[in-house]
C-alpha cells in the first residue's frame, strides 16, 4: 500500500482520536494509568543511558582535544551543551521509540486481533479515542519530564568520570557546565521531545490499531512502529533544529 494510503487513513485516525470525550473522568483515571506505564516505568533506562552518556561524551572530548591552546573547561562545557541540545531529546526518544513504541503497537494489536476493539466499538465506545487519547496525553506531559531528568543525570555522569579517571579537575569541569549557559537550550530541547512524544504515540497507535491476522502480524506491526517513529524522529529533528534555533 502506498504512502498517501497510510497518510490519509493516520489523519483519519487522528480526527477519530481527538474528538470530544463521552466520559472525561474516564479519560483521567487512563491517563494518569499510561503516565505510570509508559513514563515512569521508562525512568530505569533514561537514568542509565543518561549517565553513561554523558560519561562518555566528557571522556572523549577529553581524549580528543589535548590542545594546550583549549582551555579544559571546554570540556565541562561540550558534555553540557551535548546533552541539552541533541542527546536528552533525541536519543533519548529514539530509546523510548523502541521501549514504549513497542509497547503500544503490541497492546493495540493485541486487543485488535482478540477483537476487544470491536466490542468496544460495538458497545458504541470511540475506541481510538478511549485507547490511543490518553496514550498521547500521557507522553506529552511525562516525556518533557524525562528529558530533563536526562540533562541533569547527564551531566553528574559526566562529572564522575571526571572525578574518577581524573582527565580534568572537577573545579574545571564545573566552571565549563556554567559558562556561556544558554537557558533556551533547556526550551529548545523539550519543544522536541513533545513533538516527538506525539509522533511516538500517535505512530505506534496507528499500526497497533490497524494490526489484522494474528500474533505474527502483531510483531510485524511493532516492528513498523519502531522503525517509523525512529525515522520521523530524526526527520522531525533536523526540521526542529531548523526552525527553532536558525
Amino acid at each position: 500500500m502506498g504512502l498517501f494510503f497510510h497518510v490519509g487513513k493516520y489523519y483519519e485516525l487522528m480526527l477519530k482520536v481527538f474528538t470530544k470525550p463521552e466520559k472525561r473522568i474516564m479519560y483521567y483515571r487512563q491517563t494518569v494509568r499510561e503516565m505510570e506505564a509508559l513514563g515512569l516505568n521508562s525512568v530505569g533506562i533514561v537514568l542509565i543511558i543518561s549517565v553513561f552518556m554523558g560519561a562518555v561524551i566528557t571522556l572523549q572530548t577529553a581524549y580528543n582535544t589535548e590542545n594546550p591552546f583549549l582551555p579544559s573547561y571546554l570540556i565541562g562545557l561540550g558534555c553540557r551543551d551535548s546533552m541539552i541540545l541533541e542527546f536528552s531529546s533525541t536519543m533519548v526518544a529514539l530509546i523510548l521509540a523502541g521501549k514504549v513504541g513497542s509497547n503500544i503497537a503490541s497492546e493495540l494489536g493485541t486487543m485488535r486481533v482478540t477483537e476487544q476493539i470491536d466490542a468496544l466499538e460495538i458497545m458504541g465506545v470511540n475506541s481510538a479515542s478511549y485507547l490511543i487519547l490518553p496514550k498521547i496525553i500521557a507522553c506529552i506531559l511525562v516525556f518533557p519530564l524525562l528529558t530533563l531528568f536526562s540533562m541533569v543525570v547527564g551531566v553528574a555522569g559526566g562529572w564522575l568520570a571526571v572525578v574518577f579517571t581524573r582527565v580534568i579537575t572537577p573545579t574545571d569541569f564545573i566552571y565549563g557546565i556554567q559558562y556561556a549557559f544558554i537557558p533556551f537550550y533547556i526550551t529548545y530541547s523539550v519543544i522536541k521531545m513533545v513533538v516527538f512524544a506525539f509522533l511516538i504515540t500517535s505512530i505506534s497507535s496507528y499500526y497497533g490499531y490497524y494490526s489484522y491476522g494474528g500474533s505474527l502480524e502483531v510483531g510485524v506491526s511493532s516492528t513498523r512502529a519502531v522503525v517509523h517513529s525512529s525515522v520521523f524522529i530524526l526527520l522531525f529533528n533536523v526540521i526542529l533544529t531548523q526552525l527553532i534555533l536558525s
